[in-house]
């Protein structure tokens, strides 16, 4: 099939180009991009056959495709939560074209056999590029570090423990000075385990009124210093997962004017919704770390403006209903947030915070330089990676449509503003203009 985009405002941070483009794509490749000083009106009658999909995409941008660093698709083990084919199919409609999927599958992916199995299920299966973090303990039990050189060479990008910390000190040493070895980095779960002491939300009044035993934000920062000395020493790259709070915000601020090569995500989630969104013990609102204050909310902002996180990432995790349905202190941790996630971040433009431009590199060329995911960019020659977004168009989530088998979302029922219109990912092309 031929594709033909005309009229397009283009924000490619690979190539650094911007402006109004013509872009065709041929049987999966870019075959012309065209710079435009203005836009001129089409005169050929725009059409949709087998063979062309012509589209004036005047008002609308063109991206190139996101990359999430930190996605849970939990195939092989909890294909009743999530599949390969599910999950990468909830990926492109998000506007994701790359995923990085967690380690925490059953058997877990401490082990090439599970390397391959997931390469070879997405390369059947799969909507768009799958790129396995191997674990860094065997089982994630903390205990004995992976075999890191034979999972790299597998095919694994880099290595999370992810859903458990890596408590002890050594082991995170020595997987450090592993990754190094191998050239692929540490991705930390930060979390002291000691003071989580089985905790499900923040601590804080509103735990205390809720009768729920709370998560104190030390947790996460105490964790997130000790990783940050061990970089520091071993002059080691660590990638510091999901941040919520304010403290880890000064901790990496402090590590990078420091010279430390340290990197951060934070989730959409935690610059959109606080503690309140567990009030009536909302278990679609439980994560890990959980939702934090008002205070750490804005802390999230300001760090993304300003350069201290780097990275936004899904943490997209899909649970079964009745994992869900069940008393608060029994859910599971996780929100399904592929589907959600651009037009989340989207937010963030509409209220001044970022650039479009900052925005996607924060999904784009930042991620890719973090885990050496190689990408071009919409470039002549290159495959198709590419959506096409209207970042004004409103539209109400419905959990009931989303394409992943996860419908734990706290975001159902909410109006949104941003939506992915097409992704074309080679010769697969995902047209969702015809939908709300």
């Amino acid at each position: 099939m031929i594709i033909k985009i005309y009229n397009a405002s283009i924000v490619d941070p690979f190539t650094n180009k911007e402006g109004i483009v013509d872009i065709v794509v041929d049987e999966g490749i870019i075959s012309n991009v065209k710079f435009k000083r203005k836009i001129k009106s089409i005169t050929l009658n725009l059409r949709t056959s087998p063979s062309i999909l012509e589209i004036d995409a005047q008002g609308l941008y063109v991206f190139p495709g996101l990359i999430d660093i930190h996605t849970h698709l939990r195939e092989p083990g909890y294909e009743y939560k999530e599949t390969i084919r599910t999950g990468t199919l909830a990926a492109v409609k998000g506007g994701f074209t790359s995923i990085c999927c967690m380690a925490n599958t059953n058997p877990v992916n401490d082990n090439p056999e599970v390397t391959y199995y997931i390469l070879a299920k997405a390369k059947e299966e799969g909507s768009c590029d799958v790129y396995p973090i191997g674990a860094i303990t065997k089982g994630l039990k903390g205990d004995e570090i992976s075999d890191m050189a034979m999972l790299k060479e597998a095919g694994c990008i880099a290595f999370s423990d992810d859903g458990m910390p890596v408590m002890n000190s050594l082991i995170m040493r020595r997987a450090l000075e592993y990754s190094k070895a191998v050239g692929a980095p540490i991705i930390s779960h930060c979390e002291d385990l000691n003071l989580s002491e089985d905790g499900v939300m923040n601590e804080g009044k509103l735990s205390f009124y809720l009768g729920l035993k709370g998560i104190p934000k030390a947790s996460e920062e105490v964790m997130i210093a000790r990783d940050i000395i061990l970089s520091k020493n071993l002059k080691t790259p660590i990638h510091i997962a999901h941040v919520s709070t304010s403290g880890s915000i000064e901790l990496i601020k402090k590590a990078k004017e420091d010279g430390v090569f340290v990197t951060a995500e934070t989730c959409p989630h935690y610059f959109t919704l606080t503690e309140d969104a567990v009030q009536n013990y909302n278990t679609n609102a439980k994560v890990n770390p959980p939702l934090r204050s008002e205070k750490d909310r804005e802390a999230i902002k300001e760090a993304l403006k300003y350069g201290i996180i780097d990275v936004i990432a899904t943490d997209h995790a899909p649970h079964h209903i009745d994992e869900k349905k069940v008393p608060f202190q029994e859910a599971l941790n996780g929100i399904s947030s592929l589907e959600t996630a651009f037009a989340l971040s989207l937010n963030l433009v509409h209220e001044g915070i970022l650039s479009i431009r900052e925005l996607i590199e924060k999904l784009t060329i930042n991620p890719s330089k973090i885990l050496k995911i190689h990408k071009k960019g919409i470039v002549e020659g290159s495959q198709a990676d590419i959506i096409l977004v209207d970042i004004n168009k409103k539209w109400t989530v419905n959990k009931d449509n989303f394409s992943s088998l996860g419908k734990n979302t706290p975001f159902d029922g909410w109006e949104l503003k941003g939506k992915v219109l097409l992704t074309v990912k080679g010769k697969k092309i995902f047209d969702m203009r015809g939908e709300n």
